[in-house]
């Protein structure tokens, strides 16, 4: 959880990266609406998203919406890179991959990676924000009781 956010949100920051205008609307709506998130901050392309997350003086991420069908780079080139670049700084991120894709391959192969919490059928919703909120506040006590 982000120990920078003044305003006690269960996520700080979310990052919503998708290259549909319309789903980044959707979702801004949705973890707004939620009350549970402090700032959302949208990416059209992963590699914009990576940018963002290497450079050490921008706020920790709580949570990332990842797309995986996307045009340059698509969600799974995007976790390969991120846990590359950035390594246990990145981890401790949740990710949560956002897809149309009914490809059992798909979810296996997201479920390979450490930082992925789950893996979603677009679209989101309200229930699953509070699911995954409910999951950082306990990873939080976790780490307070360590």
């Amino acid at each position: 959880m982000n120990a920078n956010v003044t305003d006690e949100k269960p996520i700080g920051l979310a990052l919503v990266i998708d290259d549909e205008a319309v789903d980044q609307m959707l979702y801004d709506r949705i973890l707004k609406r939620s009350g549970l998130v402090g700032r959302v901050m949208g990416f059209t392309y992963a590699q914009d998203a990576l940018d963002f997350l290497s450079e050490p003086t921008n706020d920790p991420v709580d949570v990332v919406f990842l797309d995986i069908n996307m045009p340059r780079m698509n969600g799974f080139e995007f976790l390969e890179a991120a846990t590359t670049q950035l390594g246990a700084h990145f981890a401790k991120a949740c990710v949560v991959m956002l897809t149309t894709s009914l490809n059992p391959d798909d979810r296996s192969r997201a479920e390979s990676f450490d930082v992925v919490r789950d893996f979603i059928n677009k679209p989101l919703t309200i229930a699953q924000v509070q699911e995954i909120a409910t999951w950082l506040v306990e990873e939080a006590k976790k780490r307070a009781c360590a």
